[in-house]
């Protein structure tokens, strides 16, 4: 090999490194740029400009479809619950009559009267009324009496004693609750079963209280 050749290879080698390096110093801008990091507008390449606009274009696109998921979302939550709230205050209507038929069930001047029983007929016509106008628009009552306690559909107020039914069963109906659709207008307020303690355990614990009172005597 002689002089000349060896001189044209050495500068081919120097000029594919300072190509290489250029590229590299390309890539680091271009991925710089894309971060976020500052740039002087003037050394951007179509490139890098075509990459940032790309990068814009996408998160534009992306936002612009959860936004429009989000509104297609609240539009059918007030189509199918649009009168969630007012369906929730109507109940006490409910409840009023329900407290109204009892009042009246229990005033001595009132009971076994006519009157009465006309009475009480009208507010039964009145709350089947409603209950049917419920239904039509997706609101039914929550089943309860006789039901296992179910924590999502029934809150508990208080135990009874009752060996015929099993532990957490319903027994008794506080106040009727709601469903509207898929969701709880209202919890029932119920009262569950739980077993009888036996009176002999208690006197044994008390005889057992007694007798460790004696002994610390």
């Amino acid at each position: 090999m002689n002089k000349e050749e060896t001189i044209t290879k050495e500068n081919q080698s120097e000029d594919e490194n300072v190509s290489s390096e250029k590229n590299n110093n390309q890539t680091s801008d271009n991925k710089k740029n894309l971060e976020g990091h500052d740039e002087n507008p003037e050394d951007i390449t179509t490139e890098q400009e075509i990459e940032i606009l790309r990068d814009k274009l996408t998160r534009s696109f992306a936002e612009m479809e959860n936004q429009r998921r989000r509104y297609e979302k609240e539009k059918d939550d007030a189509f199918e619950y649009g009168g969630f709230a007012f369906a929730k205050e109507t109940l006490n209507l409910l409840d009023n009559l329900e407290r109204s038929k009892t009042s009246l069930e229990n005033d001595d001047q009132l009971k076994n009267t006519d009157t009465l029983k006309k009475v009480l007929e009208h507010l039964d016509i009145i709350n089947k009324d409603m209950l049917s106008i419920f239904k039509k628009n997706n609101i039914e009552p929550i089943k309860s009496i006789n039901e296992k306690l179910n924590p999502n559909l029934h809150q508990a107020m208080m135990e009874i004693e009752d060996d015929t039914k099993e532990p957490g069963t319903i027994v008794q109906e506080i106040q009727k609750g709601f469903m509207m659709k898929d969701r709880l207008l209202r919890p029932s307020l119920v009262g569950v079963s739980k077993k009888k303690v036996e009176k002999t355990t208690k006197d044994n614990k008390k005889d057992k209280e007694n007798s460790e009172i004696k002994d610390k005597k």
